[in-house]
């Protein structure tokens, strides 16, 4: 996460919280061992900055159960995530969050993909190693119907921006890194016209004609291949025209 993190002379977080290729915890720079029965809670709370409902979180986390029993979970939970060592949660009678002194790497991310999505990034945005982007999962492994969502969306995310990163890497006069930038998003996601298009357009932007065309020619026949049709006439368009 620290590509994606502007540097700072501000003193590094006695707190963190990270959910991106797993959940772990540190406090003061000593990782923390987080009870089992505690960690949906804590990775929960860290994918809702807002809070949660104490009733809502606990029929969501433990939903097989009845609510008396998914209350007394939720209660077990938050008991031994408080006894970790480190203060993490701000408990009210009907919300639960993490304390504002808790950093999450998720909301640094999210943070990053808001302001190039927006075309507004600050100079440290466009400097970002776009490989360690695309492999960022959301907690990896973790099956539970509350979370796949919030990984879909945030796979989906990463993919628009990586390629409003290549457009303005492309409008800031580096052709080569936006074709690096939009090459690792077509990598995960093969079959995105838009991906694909981002691309062409990198190759063009650094005068490699030949490699937009054959990206084109590529593309054209696996969407053939998989999909059964034709890339769309502006995709087209764009990738016979010449400079």
């Amino acid at each position: 996460m620290h590509s994606i993190t502007p540097a700072s002379d501000a003193p590094p977080p006695s707190r963190v919280v990270r959910v991106l290729g797993g959940l772990s915890v540190t406090c003061a720079g000593v990782r923390l061992v987080v009870p089992p029965g505690s960690r949906r809670l804590l990775a929960h709370l860290a994918l809702h900055p807002a809070g949660v409902d104490r009733r809502a979180a606990a029929g969501i986390l433990w939903p097989a159960v009845g609510d008396g029993r998914a209350a007394g979970n939720l209660r077990s939970a938050l008991w031994r995530l408080q006894q970790v060592g480190c203060p993490l949660v701000e408990a009210e009678q009907t919300v639960l969050r993490l304390r504002d002194d808790v950093e999450v790497d998720l909301r640094h991310l999210e943070a990053w993909a808001t302001r190039v999505l927006a075309g507004a990034p600050e100079p440290a945005d466009l400097a970002v190693d776009p490989g360690p982007i695309a492999q960022l999962e959301l907690l990896p492994g973790w099956y539970d119907d509350w979370l796949l969502a919030a990984r879909e969306r945030l796979q989906l995310r990463l993919l628009h921006a990586l390629e409003a990163l290549s457009r303005l890497l492309r409008e800031a006069g580096r052709p080569a890194a936006a074709v690096e930038a939009v090459h690792v998003a077509v990598l995960a996601e093969p079959l995105r016209e838009s991906g694909q298009r981002a691309l062409i357009e990198a190759h063009q932007a650094a005068g490699d004609w030949v490699a937009a065309r054959r990206q084109y020619d590529a593309f054209r026949r696996m969407l053939r291949r998989e999909v059964g049709v034709e890339p769309s006439a502006e995709l087209t368009a764009v990738a016979t025209a010449h400079g």
